[in-house]
């Protein structure tokens, strides 16, 4: 079959930069599901997006659908005909709307009855007949929350569309989207290169793109150039640039033709911490900062153009004046806040509501304080400066600077402390509290912030969930999920023994009565615990493992990851399936028949099987109970592959319900010693 190149390309306005990507993308997943549900067969498909367009690429595409046979069955013959032999209104109907005359119908015998049937061979539709329809239907699917119309045009969009073209091979497609009209005209670059273009094929427009309209179309393409740029500049300098990825992409979808230009401020700014220059930098300029080997802030930074002037020194300059009001704003931020210490700010933390029902951000804080000084002595951290950092922890809310630049808080909580002599724990504990901020981030690992970060993000769960504000769907503004994988990343990573539900129940006694929910304990606990589920699927462990081990109801995390660890080394071992079936079998009987606690009696053994079986557990338990004792449950569980061919040959050889009551008490009292061996780590029967 004939193949041909397609290129849909829509022109805009300026698309919102941080959505581009993900619009680009949708596009594509969009239109494929179109041409699959079509039936039409293609080869790579490739997107395209810049600040002004949208763009896909279909690789040999059908020129049209393949012709294929139709079977369409009718009503029952019983239905389709009346006593005399008449068709029906049924039939009739059934006729019409399939284009034929019920005469000309065949009919299908079977096994069921007979009806009416049509078999016939349906032409497949050309592909460019179908094309403005399938772009129309993907463009109308983007995820887009917030919709515009412009001029006197009934048509919506992310924003305002002047250009539409669809070229099949070097053939227009006519056809009409969001108000505009198929052309091969479409527009280059605002400043540089041809204003507009004619595209003479889909195999041409990247390089007429590039070539004429001064534009690259390929996204990869221009944040691989912005990025080798920027790297270069740095360099030059001796630095290193901060190349934050979410930054290289807005930045990539702000230009259609990017330069990188090398700028500098005052070095008197550098007095001031650099996270705040940088967050300004980044943030409000989008400007890569560059940093020395030592990773030090030098007074250098790269910015991309749009345009590439011959002479640069007015783009430069006019950079350097917009940067420098807003450095100058950080400088008299922290100048202001440094005439006084920043416990100073803690007043003004009793009249910010943390939320109404639990009160201010200064009650809170004597909350985390309260929850420190327990897990102190837990994680070996000195109580005094738990109960300090947590003191301090959110002063720098109230102080200027981070008023203005919020994404620095704890930041400067932490410079201002060590400016004021603070012990260098309770200094980092500020920071560190929100730590982790984001997937993959650091923990902290030094005792107090450790216990600071934990209590902080233990007085947010138990708080939140004590006045019944838990999350729901994709809401969680208090960002329990996030504080729940915290803790779980900062206990288990630490390997720190502790009780978590005691823990829990201690930061609930320090709410007093601001709690509404009264299994709030309970609550946090199985959130946590639930939260769980997710750690270990990004590890690559079965969810079967998960539940496995959550049957035990353990109280220490970093116990339940020692449990977790030993399964999933003991499903691997060949003897692990055949021993969870008789774990499986195991609970059977003892739900049919109860479960016996009593110790096994040796005089009612009477079948070599159950000898066999007694002996081998009762060799192997003192090897396991010590394992256990030690939490080296990945070698205890190694140990009950011992068990597996005894236990085979009892479930083989021995009926438990013996016709004698003794015998059966006394096997089913076999059974419990097995099951209490079993279920020690993890419930194994949910493994298979």
């Amino acid at each position: 079959m004939d193949k041909k190149n397609l290129l849909l390309e829509l022109g805009t306005e300026e698309l919102p930069p941080k959505a581009l990507r993900k619009l680009a993308q949708a596009l594509h997943d969009n239109f494929v599901k179109h041409l699959e549900h079509e039936g039409l067969g293609f080869g790579e498909v490739k997107w395209y997006a810049t600040p002004r367009r949208l763009s896909l690429i279909v690789r040999d595409l059908d020129v049209k659908q393949q012709d294929r046979e139709v079977e369409v069955k009718g009503p029952a013959i019983k239905a389709a005909f009346d006593a005399d032999g008449n068709p029906t209104k049924a039939a009739q109907g059934w006729a019409a709307a399939n284009g034929i005359k019920v005469e000309d119908a065949q009919r299908l015998k079977t096994d069921k009855g007979e009806w009416l049937y049509i078999k016939s061979t349906k032409i497949g539709t050309e592909t460019k007949a179908l094309v403005a329809d399938m772009f129309a239907k993907s463009l109308a699917a983007l995820p887009i929350p917030k919709l515009m119309h412009w001029g006197d045009k009934h048509d919506e969009f992310v924003r305002p569309v002047h250009t539409l073209c669809m070229l099949f091979g070097d053939e227009l497609i006519e056809g009409t989207i969001l108000g505009v009209s198929s052309s091969k005209t479409i527009n280059g670059h605002r400043f540089m290169g041809q204003k507009q273009l004619d595209v003479v094929s889909a195999d041409t427009y990247v390089e007429q793109l590039r070539n004429e309209g001064a534009v690259i179309a390929d996204f990869e393409e221009r944040k691989a150039a912005i990025k080798a740029q920027v790297e270069s500049l740095a360099t030059s300098v001796g630095g290193k640039a901060d190349l934050d990825d979410d930054l290289l992409e807005e930045v990539t979808s702000l230009v259609e033709n990017p330069h990188v230009f090398l700028a500098s401020f005052e070095e008197r700014f550098l007095q001031v911490p650099s996270e705040a220059l940088v967050y300004t930098m980044k943030g409000d300029q989008k400007y890569f900062p560059i940093y020395d080997e030592q990773g030090k802030l030098l007074p250098k930074f790269a910015f991309v153009s749009n345009i590439n002037p011959s002479d640069t020194t007015a783009l430069i300059s006019g950079n350097e004046r917009v940067v420098r009001p807003r450095l100058s704003d950080a400088e008299f931020f922290f100048n202001t806040d440094r005439k006084q210490s920043l416990e100073s700010f803690y007043p003004r933390l009793e009249t910010i509501v943390y939320q109404q029902d639990i009160g201010t951000i200064a009650y809170r804080s004597t909350v985390v304080g309260a929850i420190a000084a327990y897990l102190a002595p837990l994680v070996g951290a000195d109580k005094s400066l738990c109960e300090r950092a947590a003191h301090l922890a959110k002063c720098d809310l109230a102080s200027t600077l981070v008023t203005e630049f919020t994404d620095t808080q704890g930041i400067m909580g932490m410079h201002y402390a060590e400016l004021d002599g603070e012990d260098q724990d309770v200094a980092t504990a500020i920071f560190e509290q929100y730590c982790p901020r984001f997937a993959g981030d650091l923990i902290p690992t030094r005792p107090v912030p450790v216990a600071v970060s934990l209590a902080e993000k233990l007085a947010t769960l138990i708080g939140i969930m004590g006045i019944n504000l838990v999350p729901k769907g994709d809401k969680d503004p208090f960002g329990l999920r996030r504080a729940a994988i915290g803790v779980i990343r900062i206990i288990i990573e630490n390997k720190l023994e502790l009780n978590l539900v005691d823990a829990i129940a201690h930061g609930a006694i320090a709410f007093g009565d601001k709690l509404k929910n009264q299994d709030t304990v309970a609550t946090v606990s199985d959130y946590i615990f639930g939260r769980l589920k997710a750690y270990y699927q990004d590890q690559g462990i079965g969810v079967e493992i998960f539940q496995a081990v959550l049957s035990t109801k353990p109280v220490s995390l970093l116990d339940f990851d020692k449990r977790m660890k030993a399964v999933a080394k003991f499903k691997e071992l060949p003897e692990a399936q055949d021993l969870a079936a008789a774990y499986k079998r195991v609970n059977n009987i003892q739900a049919k028949s109860g479960r016996v606690t009593d110790a096994i009696n040796v005089d009612l053994l009477k079948l070599d099987e159950e000898k066999s079986l007694v002996a081998r557990l009762n060799a192997v338990l003192p090897t396991i109970n010590e394992l256990y004792a030690q939490g080296e449950y990945d070698k205890a569980m190694a140990t009950l592959a011992d068990l597996r061919d005894a236990v085979d040959s009892f479930f083989d050889k021995v009926m438990v319900n013996d016709n004698d009551e003794a015998i059966k008490h006394n096997r089913l009292a076999i059974l419990n010693a097995l099951s209490e061996v079993f279920s020690k780590t993890a419930d194994i029967s949910v493994l298979y």
